[in-house]
């Protein structure tokens, strides 16, 4: 039995550096308050899925709902203050 391979250059090449960029790895940081928020609920809502929500389930998703919703305030009025190169002042 024969195999038969291709035997072609692939046709995505990886780029050499698949480092972040300082700006890449900026965003990241500014974004990181919502994102441990959003990491938050999803455990809060995970902890409840194998058993009976109780009130202390409610409070603990209403408050990690709230914590979600004031970074993406916060992150929202952060990032309308900064200009996007090409905008008009």
């Amino acid at each position: 039995m024969k195999l038969i391979v291709a035997r072609q250059k692939p046709v995505t090449s990886l780029p050499p550096n698949l480092e972040p960029t300082d700006a890449e790895l900026d965003a990241i940081e500014t974004e990181m308050p919502l994102l441990l928020a959003e990491v938050e609920l999803l455990d809060a809502l995970i902890a409840q899925l194998d058993r009976t929500p109780s009130e202390f389930d409610a409070r603990r998703i209403r408050r990690a709902r709230n914590r979600v919703l004031d970074a993406r305030r916060d992150l929202a009025n952060r990032t309308a203050g900064l200009t996007v190169s090409g905008d008009a002042a």
